[in-house]
């Protein structure tokens, strides 16, 4: 199972000294978390994407372009690529000369963001967010999957004999998430294509996160890519941790109190008990992610935020070797040890891809226009994914 960390970018003031680090500092510190965590030994950073204030990450591939040069071992992700916002194109030329850059030692998670006024601000309708994140996504399968296409559709002018460049490496695409907390249709879009699906659950109930979770096993079953406990599912989380338990609460309440993302709401008390952020011993944080395969069912990633809230540098440093040295190892004891067999205990990485491309005798091979080479439908259709996604949401009462 990998286990990793993601920033939301956000610049905050420390509320215990009144210090607010500018754009230039919290991006070099994020720079130096995302190395700290593969020196550590952790499996995956990945960063979000964001246009607006306090947040600085705007720019995903050009952070991970850099850590490509800069680290050796962990994966380097997105928490999200805006596929609604950004132009396929340009996605399709962005991750796959990161995926060079890395040797394919990355991937990526397509999602709509969490701020509305980013729609306008790059001459997108929100009230279309869902046609584009199924428009967008298909035409970005295509540019990488075929060499030359020829594309019409709803959102953006057409293409004539187009050729996205660089082409993937080893003629076979990176792997990608859909992440979502509330839409049956991206998780109807994930089953379909047969990727992963991502439910960043910081916010959400566990009953949530298990309906969403079901709803896209069922459907990755139903359109022919393996058993539903073999869907490959990441969650999201939350922590912070002190050797003793109430020494990590009197520390990290400041924060909460006063985090851009959580904060002025909910008490501490009130929020660990309704999603999953837990504060305490290292213990505690095992026996409570310990419990997330109850509701899931085995899953692939899990992912943490830690490095928010105006946490200093120091103490998020702190935070990963806690992580990497004593809750990582637990966890992954645990999991690993209850997974049943023919259920994979990771993400495929890119030589795994590779090689399943080439048995399947894919790669170098284009595919039919449009063709979902698994179901024989078309994305652009109005049958799949997004109308299917809102039956099948309906069901589950999402």
């Amino acid at each position: 199972m990998q286990f990793g960390i993601f920033t939301v970018s956000d610049v905050t003031t420390d509320p215990t000294t009144g210090r607010t680090p500018d754009d230039t500092e919290r991006t070099r510190a994020i720079l130096t978390i995302a190395q700290h965590a593969d020196q550590a030994g952790l499996d995956v950073f990945a960063t979000g994407e964001h246009h607006n204030p306090p947040f600085v990450a705007s720019s995903p591939t050009t952070m991970l372009g850099y850590l490509a040069g800069t680290t050796e071992n962990i994966v380097l992700s997105t928490s999200t690529t805006l596929i609604t916002t950004n132009d396929p194109v340009k996605i399709a030329e962005d991750y796959a000369m990161l995926q060079v850059i890395s040797n394919g030692r990355m991937d990526l998670m397509m999602g709509r963001g969490n701020t509305g006024p980013v729609y306008p601000w790059f001459g997108k309708d929100i009230r279309a967010g869902i046609p584009l994140a199924v428009e967008n996504y298909a035409l970005l399968r295509r540019l990488w999957e075929e060499e030359v296409v020829d594309w019409e559709g709803k959102f953006r002018t057409p293409l004539q004999g187009f050729t996205s460049t660089p082409r993937p490496l080893d003629g076979v695409p990176p792997f990608v998430w859909h992440g979502s907390i509330r839409s049956p249709q991206i998780a109807e879009q994930a089953a379909y294509y047969g990727d992963g699906f991502f439910h960043n659950n910081i916010f959400w109930p566990i009953q949530h996160t298990e309906q969403m979770v079901s709803l896209y096993r069922s459907r990755f079953e139903h359109h022919g890519h393996g058993r539903a406990d073999q869907a490959i599912v990441g969650l999201g989380g939350q922590f912070f941790a002190r050797k003793n338990s109430q020494d990590a609460i009197d520390e990290f309440r400041p924060y909460f109190d006063n985090a851009p993302v959580y904060g002025h709401g909910p008490s501490m008390e009130d929020f660990t008990e309704q999603t999953p952020l837990t504060v305490g011993s290292p213990q505690q944080i095992i026996d409570r992610y310990a419990t997330m395969r109850d509701h899931v069912g085995d899953y692939q990633r899990q992912m943490f935020l830690i490095d928010h809230a105006g946490l200093p540098l120091k103490t998020v440093l702190e935070q990963i070797d806690i992580l990497a040295e004593e809750i990582v190892p637990a966890l992954r004891e645990i999991n690993d040890s209850q997974r049943p067999a023919g259920v994979p205990s990771n993400p495929p990485s890119h030589a795994e891809r590779v090689a399943a491309a080439r048995a399947a005798g894919a790669v170098g091979e284009g595919h039919v226009a449009g063709e979902d080479h698994w179901t024989g439908s078309t994305a652009e259709d109005d049958r799949t994914p997004a109308a299917a996604g809102a039956h099948t949401g309906a069901a589950f009462g999402l």
